[in-house]
């Protein structure tokens, strides 16, 4: 989608400002704007204006603003973690591309818990303690129930907590200790790796694909890329758990809880099911042409925040492309990328992007998701923090629309 852009009298007509008013809004950077050929003339960003319009608007009516603030709509809680913006997004103002390319998953997490990449070895230095991870083996193996590897988090983290009164300490320093343990703890559980301290990509990379030692960049890029995107779901459910004064083990498994849902994290499912029922790159076309034909969504494209294309898929589809070109599964995802492009004129999610990837390790259904809570849990526990930072409950209140009580108060 191209961008619009106004002139300098458009975007002071549209606003009703003096163009005095509207370079004080570019200076405060509420309006983005940019030379216009001439190079004494700019012109600035149409969506910055509207922005500014929906505020004012807002502030007429404030009783809608709350109504639409939950879906997609105006912002409800201050964060520093993440900026998505101009089609890109921001750990703490450094570029989450640039970082998924250059920096390791446990740098990342040390820049959102503390700002500070260069704590990540203090932070994730320790093993995890081995009576905790063989308690754990124990119980999975004395039960038989199929789990996936997410549910299998799910079920085993309460026993890790119990296993771990500092957890209770809530201050930002031992929060984000108890952070790592966790990611420790999570990447051992799903990878199937000991407990000694190798980085979090590597250890998933040796647990799920040792015959692909390539594949810890890819891996680690695809953590990066997932590590936090605001207030999504997950993150908002983790917050809210977090406000009740609750230990990060629970928010990481509310913020499971949430994240395994069809229309968040689960989304990946169906995009596994799309991939398969194509089955080859030749029948992709056709195989999207008809779920269009039988009214069914096609899963796996699109992003509300991105209309021009979400970031991530696009770095992780291009990288795995480099890595495995010949790969029949990447060409798979490619050639979904295209009949998309053609049938829906929609760009790849990130979902996608992460399918892609754990069918070109090989790795079963299921672990798409397993990698993207893996990532994400880095943004719950940074937002667990500054939720305890803030000491404030997020109680909402509800608009009630039911049955009014009578005169009598029966």
């Amino acid at each position: 989608m191209a961008k619009r852009y106004l002139t300098a009298q458009e975007a002071a007509a549209a606003l009703d400002i003096s163009p005095a008013t509207l370079y004080a809004y570019v200076s405060r950077g509420l309006i983005r704007s940019e030379t216009a050929g001439n190079r004494r003339q700019r012109r600035y960003y149409a969506e910055d204006i509207d922005k500014l319009l929906a505020r004012k608007e807002a502030r007429k009516n404030p009783e809608a603003t709350a109504r639409e603030a939950l879906h997609w709509g105006t912002p409800v809680l201050e964060s520093a973690l993440t900026l998505i913006a101009g089609g890109q997004y921001y750990y703490r103002g450094h570029n989450a591309l640039h970082l998924a390319q250059t920096a390791s998953l446990e740098d990342v997490a040390a820049l959102l818990w503390t700002g500070e990449p260069a704590q990540a070895a203090a932070l994730f230095g320790q093993p995890i303690p081995a009576n905790r991870y063989e308690t754990m083996l124990l119980h999975l193996e004395m039960d038989g129930t199929l789990l996936s590897p997410v549910q299998t988090l799910q079920a085993f983290l309460p026993l890790a907590a119990a296993d771990d009164p500092a957890a209770y300490d809530l201050r930002p320093a031992t929060v984000a200790r108890t952070g790592a343990r966790i990611l420790r703890l999570m990447t051992a559980i799903i990878a199937g790796e000991t407990a000694e301290p190798l980085p979090l990509a590597r250890a998933l990379q040796r647990g799920w694909s040792p015959q692909q030692p390539e594949a810890a960049a890819l891996l680690n890029t695809a953590l990066i890329l997932c590590a936090d995107h605001e207030l999504n779901v997950s993150s908002f459910t983790a917050r809210v758990v977090a406000s009740a004064g609750s230990t990060p083990y629970a928010v990481v498994s509310a913020g499971l809880s949430a994240m395994q849902g069809v229309k968040h994290g689960g989304y990946t499912g169906r995009v596994e099911a799309l991939l398969r029922e194509a089955g080859s790159p030749e029948a992709m076309r056709d195989s999207l042409a008809a779920r269009l034909q039988r009214g069914e969504a096609i899963p796996g494209f699109g992003h509300k925040l991105y209309p021009e294309g979400d970031p991530r898929a696009r770095l992780l589809l291009e990288l795995l492309a480099q890595v495995y070109p010949e790969v029949p599964e990447v060409r798979l995802a490619q050639a979904a990328v295209a009949a998309a492009a053609d049938l829906l004129r929609e760009a790849p999610a990130i979902d996608l992007a992460l399918v892609a990837l754990t069918r070109a390790l090989g790795l079963p259904d299921g672990t798409a998701l397993a990698l993207f809570a893996l990532g994400r849990a880095v943004g719950w526990i940074g937002h667990a923090i500054e939720q305890y930072a803030a000491d404030t409950l997020i109680r909402p209140r509800a608009r009630y629309v039911g049955q009014q009580p009578d005169d009598h108060g029966h």
